[in-house]
């Protein structure tokens, strides 16, 4: 008999997670926050309280099954040694692919971040005391050599360095992208409202926050930072307002147009990853110039906020890009399916 954790062991466990998430204890929620505030200032309670709320819906089981349900999964014989190395913006961001290897019945040998070491190996420890034969599965390592594939996350500049490593492996090796939304001019305020959680949460730091905004024209742009007033909250962050003190210097210095709030400055540009503080805009005509500028920038783009609008598929409701499902893969690459093959091997 095999000493790993058998398919549905290891589903059941997952569940079983995401129900214990959902009912930690106050006292050991207020001292798991503050260690991870101590170790990331940008790692704020309601962020880690945001990120453990995803991975809550990650974890439902109707989400698992019907994700699990496309996929023929293959128990395999002799299981892989799987490198993650994790990315640390926001917290927990690596959890998904902890998910599909131990789900997929492989070794995760995993490299946390050093900005976020203390809420992934919690969570760890947690999946692990729901099911004790997933300390054959979890390896923490400080570094990842010679392993039979390798999963990594990085920026653009990272990137590069894990594709001279990592390239003659089997990889997934994912770089920057960000997320847009669309204005038509039609939004409700409460559309604009829910926009601002997609620019806001873990202040703008995840590739599914929103960094650009299409819009038809500037009236848009004077609604959204009317509307946006009730998220001032932020402003209070130190880190955040030396981001927004310093860019809002240098627009000034420079004399750049912008448009500023108080805490959000909002600046045209063609450029599409903005600043922490900033939030860029860039105007369009009509359904087909817009169509035309999406397909310019769909290889960096992970996700497109907003209403219907004409045939442009796949848009998240405004309030919901921070909150995918098991099958919402980082750049569209999927991840089950990568290692599934493996199995095969």
């Amino acid at each position: 008999m095999s000493p790993y954790p058998s398919f549905q062991s290891r589903i059941q466990a997952f569940i079983q997670l995401g129900l214990q998430l959902a009912s930690i204890d106050e006292e050991e929620k207020y001292s798991l926050f503050r260690r991870v505030e101590n170790q990331n200032a940008w790692f704020i309670p309601s962020s880690v309280s945001n990120a453990l709320e995803g991975i809550q819906l990650l974890l439902e089981e109707k989400n698992l099954t019907d994700w699990l349900s496309k996929y023929q999964i293959i128990e395999p014989s002799n299981p892989k040694n799987i490198g993650i190395l994790m990315a640390g913006n926001i917290p927990a961001v690596g959890f998904h692919d902890l998910l599909c290897v131990l789900i997929s019945g492989h070794i995760a040998s995993v490299k946390l971040s050093s900005s976020d070491s203390v809420l992934v190996t919690w969570l760890i420890g947690q999946l692990i005391a729901i099911e004790p034969s997933f300390a054959l599965l979890i390896k923490i390592e400080d570094m990842l050599k010679s392993k039979d594939a390798y999963i990594a996350t990085g920026s653009d500049n990272s990137a590069r360095y894990f594709h001279y490593y990592f390239g003659k492996y089997p990889h997934i090796i994912r770089s920057n992208r960000t997320s847009v939304a669309i204005l038509t001019g039609e939004e409700t305020d409460q559309d604009l409202e829910n926009l601002g959680r997609d620019i806001f949460q873990y202040f703008g730091l995840g590739c599914r926050n929103v960094s650009k905004v299409f819009v038809k024209s500037e009236v848009s742009l004077v609604r959204l930072l009317g509307v946006l007033d009730k998220k001032d909250w932020i402003h209070s962050h130190h880190k955040y307002l030396n981001n927004y003190d310093y860019n809002k210097s240098i627009y000034l210095v420079n004399g750049e147009p912008h448009l500023d709030n108080g805490f959000l400055l909002l600046k045209e540009s063609q450029e599409l990853v903005s600043p922490i503080a900033v939030l860029y805009y860039e105007k369009y005509q009509d359904e087909k110039d817009l169509d035309q500028r999406l397909e310019l920038i769909k290889e960096k783009v992970q996700c497109i906020v907003g209403n219907q609008v004409g045939s442009i598929a796949g848009l998240i409701p405004f309030g919901q890009a921070q909150l995918p499902c098991p099958w919402d893969y980082a750049d569209h690459v999927d991840t089950l399916q990568f290692l599934n093959s493996l199995s095969e091997n």
